[in-house]
């Protein structure tokens, strides 16, 4: 947890400060500039954008220091006094530890895997080259046991990112991202920090101790016995300590391996200024989150209410298997306190840009993207068996992805036909939200709303059961880039293909 003071006042014109230009906040580009293309980036054979070096190589530069080091071990998690829980984790916490980064500015991380297999770190969110970006399918060379590797880059864009395994599990349910490798990414923007907020806290929600449980079709799927925030239980870690009048800055992250969380701040209301830390064009004050598995948010909240209130899963069972943590104002005294919202409530177009005034002069015409069809679906392999995922039919590594090119603009058609919800996730770029929750009619066709939405940029999406989305990026990061949803389950059993360009 981390607290930063930078100012006791707080406005309108702060909070478009937030949403431009704030740590959570990627920087704004210039006029014409594309607000997916990574300013600047390195092309990937630039050599200070390096693979993972043997230990013996690192050895060799000894005039390399790390900025940071991380250790893949086995550790003891307390959850609570009564869940003590064996995993794998960074230097022996879960979530690791804050990595805060500076906008353009080259970094090394060292990473030493003392684990029993071999391991990568996914640098979720940023704009690397396939070798370094942390997907063994993408080409970055996977950390041996008892080994170290080194990983030095310059990070883009700013914002809310995060680091995780990208290894597989299948049946065993204390590997990969079910276990505890999973930490916090901030990359701060170049430009500085203007925005004004009293503290800044970092939550990771997390899914711990699953096992396999059969659906209503007879599927196994993963189901836990415990819930956290931040690796502990509600009740069993400290509070977030405030004060009232002060502006509190939360970025959220959902690392579950499997499961979208609907978090709530009683008595408090949340005010939505970046999706997986990009600065909303509508920053809106809503009662609740929602967040698939890898999705981030960073919301800013007026303590204006005191009192000790729990902030947690609006789900009574999830939040009754531990997921919440105390919000604790100064002077104040008592039992946490909860309100039960009614009801589920959340949108990403509340978030888009308003649609132009009918008298405005139209916008230029952008380029036409190019479509590229993804139907989604799965493959029953019969009861008490994990059904197998696929993208156009096939399941990877068989699935063939369209030939892209540089610097073209594709709009992903993301046709979801089968009956369950998918965080979908695109490495190594960011993409616009266009069109979302689309129903999806007999014979994979449904019908485009008349207004396209504008504004929303993001590394995941959830797609609906039975349902459309459309997102369009640029092809402006050559190399293997892994596509693939980011619920373990499916991504191991064949959620996954590969775009690759020159």
């Amino acid at each position: 947890m981390s607290e930063e003071r930078v100012g006791a006042t707080f406005s309108r014109r702060d909070l478009l400060k937030i949403a431009g230009a704030a740590v959570i906040a990627g920087a704004r580009p210039a006029a014409g500039d594309d607000p997916r293309q990574p300013v600047g980036a390195r092309q990937p054979d630039d050599p200070r954008q390096r693979a993972p070096r043997s230990e013996s190589a690192a050895q060799r530069d000894s005039a390399l220091q790390p900025d940071y080091t991380l250790e893949i071990a086995p550790t003891t998690l307390e959850l609570s006094p009564r869940h003590r829980l064996k995993t794998i984790a960074y230097n022996g916490q879960a979530p690791g530890p804050l990595l805060r980064l500076k906008e353009g500015r080259e970094v090394t991380i060292q990473v030493t895997n003392r684990s029993d297999n071999p391991e990568v770190v996914h640098w979720h969110g940023l704009f690397l080259p396939s070798a370094i970006d942390g997907a063994m399918e993408e080409g970055t060379p996977g950390i041996a046991p008892n080994t170290t590797a080194r990983y030095t880059f310059t990070p883009r864009p700013s914002g809310f990112r995060w680091y995780h395994t990208h290894s597989m599990a299948m049946e065993d349910l204390s590997r990969a991202q079910y276990g505890g490798q999973h930490g916090f990414l901030l990359v701060e923007a170049s430009s500085g920090n203007p925005a004004r907020y009293d503290q800044e806290f970092f939550l990771a929600l997390h899914d711990w101790d699953g096992h396999l449980l059969a659906s209503d079709d007879g599927a196994m799927n993963p189901d836990y016995n415990v819930s956290t925030i931040n690796g502990k239980v509600l009740g069993a870690g400290d509070p977030l300590r405030v004060q009232a009048g002060q502006q509190v800055l939360l970025h959220i992250l959902n690392s579950s391996p499997t499961e979208t969380h609907w978090i709530s701040l009683a008595g408090h209301t949340l005010r939505v200024v970046a999706l997986d830390g990009n600065p909303v064009a509508t920053s809106k004050a809503v009662p609740m989150l929602r967040l698939a598995p890898a999705e981030r948010v960073c919301v800013i909240v007026e303590m204006n209410n005191p009192g000790i209130w729990i902030l947690g899963e609006v789900r009574k069972h999830v939040q009754a298997a531990g997921m919440g943590i105390v919000v604790e104002y100064a002077g104040q005294a008592g039992a946490p306190r909860w309100q039960q919202p009614e009801q589920l409530l959340w949108s990403y177009e509340e978030f888009a840009a308003a649609p132009p005034d009918a008298g405005a002069p139209p916008p230029p015409p952008a380029a036409t993207p190019t479509a590229v069809p993804l139907v989604l679906e799965s493959k029953f392999r019969g009861h008490g068996a994990m059904e197998s995922w696929m993208i156009n039919g096939k399941s990877y590594p068989d699935v063939a992805s369209s030939p892209l090119q540089q610097g073209g603009r594709y709009r992903l058609q993301l046709i979801n036909a089968s009956k369950d919800d998918h965080p979908l996730h695109l490495h190594r770029h960011s993409f616009e939200l266009r069109r979302h929750a689309m129903p999806l009619k007999d014979g994979n066709s449904w019908t485009p709303p008349a207004q396209s939405l504008q504004g929303i940029t993001k590394d995941v999406v959830l797609v609906g059961a039975r349902s459309v989305t459309e997102v369009d990026f640029i092809a402006n990061n050559p190399g293997p880039t892994l596509f693939h949803c980011h619920q373990q389950n499916h991504m191991d059993l064949g959620f996954m293909m590969l775009f690759n360009y020159g």
